[in-house]
């Protein structure tokens, strides 16, 4: 008898995953994901990444505004009589009565080694954090936010000033490849579930813009960390003459001096633990990204200033 599953996703994270699903031959009845929505000039509708893949390969879609009250989608679900859905950055919670619509439940793949960042901003909290390693988490969906039982977790190195869109990159390959070593088992009711350990359980809250902005008293590492975490967006910031300026890459240094000072010709600047970081790649507000050589032919922002 052929199975059926439900796939619910939203980001381009979640691409690589329908994709090794679809391609390896396991029937997608329906992907649900987020609506479209309208650009910040509100000239463009964008649809989500999910949406455009699902609309390639043929994939009835569903983009309800939201599960929660939806009486016309918990009986759509229902009715599909589905064996398994796979949730991957769907954004949004799925009510507990939907839980037990499928026969072998909700399977989350979250992006963080649980019980550790659960919540929203799993990738970005843990490089801003300065963890060693980060990974993916196969979890069976719970009333509690990523709090389910997990059957495994796959792992890799945070290492080599990795960006959170890199890493983001390279977990979605992981989960993509992974998530077919254990959806046979799940269907099969041969995965084993362990619970998580709730006591050592962190949270990944949302990222807020304004938590881009640089702070020069912290230490270089720290800094380090919010300018890869945030990478692309909201991205790590500092204010110079009333003019966001936002780092997009940068090293450690060994430059001595005030925190904030430009100590170089090519913008190295002192932090809180009188190490420094050295700014690789630089966008202005209204502007292109920049190199930093091509950046400081330019710029007001010169060795001896603060900033």
């Amino acid at each position: 008898m052929t199975k059926k599953i439900i796939f619910m996703g939203t980001p381009m994270f979640a691409v690589k995953i329908l994709k090794s699903l679809y391609q390896n031959g396991y029937p997608i009845s329906d992907v649900y994901t987020q609506p479209p929505q309208k650009s910040q000039r509100g000239q463009k509708i964008n649809k989500s990444p999910i949406q455009g893949i699902a609309e390639t390969l043929n994939l009835n879609f569903r983009t309800p505004l939201s599960l929660k009250d939806n009486e016309d989608e918990f009986e759509y679900i229902k009715n599909l009589n589905a064996d398994l859905a796979i949730v991957v950055a769907y954004g949004q919670i799925i009510p507990n009565k939907f839980l037990n619509l499928t026969k072998k439940g909700f399977i989350n793949i979250h992006a963080s080694i649980l019980p550790k960042w659960r919540g929203a901003a799993p990738i970005q909290r843990s490089i801003m954090n300065n963890d060693k390693e980060t990974g993916v988490s196969v979890m069976k969906i719970a009333e509690q936010l990523d709090a389910g039982p997990v059957c495994n977790t796959y792992k890799i190195n945070l290492e080599n000033n990795l960006n959170a869109s890199e890493v983001s990159e390279k977990l979605s390959l992981l989960a993509a490849e992974k998530i077919l070593d254990n959806i046979d088992e799940i269907l099969e009711d041969k995965a084993k579930f362990i619970e998580q350990n709730h006591s050592i359980a962190t949270y990944a809250s949302k990222i807020k813009k304004e938590e881009g902005r640089i702070d020069w008293k912290q230490n270089a590492q720290n800094i380090i960390g919010k300018i890869n975490g945030l990478y692309p967006a909201p991205g790590a910031f500092f204010i110079y003459k009333g003019e966001r300026y936002k780092i997009l890459k940068a090293d450690l240094g060994n430059g001595k001096g005030k925190p904030g000072e430009v100590v170089s010709d090519y913008l190295e600047v002192v932090c809180g633990d009188n190490q420094s970081i050295k700014v690789s790649e630089i966008q202005r507000q209204g502007k292109r990204p920049q190199n930093i050589g091509e950046f400081m032919l330019g710029s007001q922002i010169k060795k001896g200033l603060k900033i």
